[in-house]
């Protein structure tokens, strides 16, 4: 009998809503627990759910409270907990950035130094201007970094930036990126692999490469073969098939999402009709 893997999801916050939607599109089918449920299960897996604030994911994990667990790489750095990354989900994208106010005169993070600085990550900002020579005096805030400069708390800021909107209605500008952080599985460092955690490793894994990705299919006579497959941003070589029609073949093909944008006038002018884009549901590498 397979040991159950716990896994510890988001309970609420930006995280929550993305985690739960890579469960289901994996086919994983958690059953949806209630506002105050703490704890579920799996329909068809070996998988229990255990829900947390996403601060507190990487300590569980750490201490082997749970196998395996979705948080922020941020959190993980700024907890300073040996756990090991498992998969890059694709989602929850943001940066730790420096800003000031619009009227400061500093254009960049070495601007900062000897200044005072308002953060909710202290040991990342710590770390990080330290690498770049920067002494700062770090104040440590728990919510609202945004306001702190307006307060007179501090000189400028350190916190996470996803569009720059929050910033903007704050009066205040970026100086420069600390930190690239994202949603991450992780599981507890150096502890043996089994069956399970690799499955799971393995099933969202498949779900993140295949939403990155779109399956192309165009038609294109034979003498422009060369130009369409020139084209293909693709790690393969392209299938490629026989027509009904005489001289004309159908190319298929995996291309990055974030590629279609440009290579579709490209096809188009070198002569690829009935081009159709598609989305990918699973992708093993």
């Amino acid at each position: 009998m397979n040991r159950r893997l716990t896994l510890a999801l988001p309970s609420k916050g930006r995280l929550r809503e993305p985690s739960w939607s890579l469960l289901e599109a994996s086919g994983v089918s958690p059953q949806e627990p209630g506002e105050r449920v703490l704890q579920s299960h799996c329909r068809n897996a070996d998988i229990d759910l255990l829900f947390v604030r996403a601060d507190d994911v990487p300590e569980y994990v750490q201490d082997g409270v749970v196998d395996c667990g979705i948080t922020g790489l941020d959190l993980i750095h700024e907890r300073e907990c040996d756990v090991e990354v498992l998969l890059r989900l694709g989602f929850g994208s943001c940066s730790l950035q420096a800003a000031v106010p619009m009227e400061d005169d500093a254009t960049r993070i070495e601007d900062l130094d000897g200044r005072r600085i308002a953060t909710s990550h202290p040991n990342i900002a710590a770390k990080m201007l330290a690498d770049r020579g920067v002494k700062a005096e770090i104040v440590r805030v728990a919510g609202s970094v945004e306001i702190s400069p307006r307060l007179g708390l501090a000189d400028a800021i350190i916190d996470l930036v996803s569009t720059g909107s929050t910033l903007r209605t704050n009066g205040l500008r970026s100086v420069g990126v600390l930190f690239e952080s994202e949603a991450v599985l992780v599981g507890r460092a150096g502890s043996v692999d089994h069956e399970a955690r690799r499955i799971l490793t393995m099933v969202l894994g498949s779900v993140v490469n295949a939403r990155a990705n779109r399956y192309l299919l165009c038609n294109v006579s034979k003498d422009r073969l060369k130009e369409v497959t020139a084209l293909l941003p693709t790690s393969g070589s392209p299938t490629v098939m026989d027509l009904a029609t005489p001289g004309v073949v159908a190319v298929h093909a995996l291309v990055p999402a974030a590629d279609i944008w440009r290579l579709l006038p490209k096809l188009e002018a070198c002569g690829a009709s009935s081009i159709l884009t598609l989305p990918v549901e699973r992708m093993v590498p």
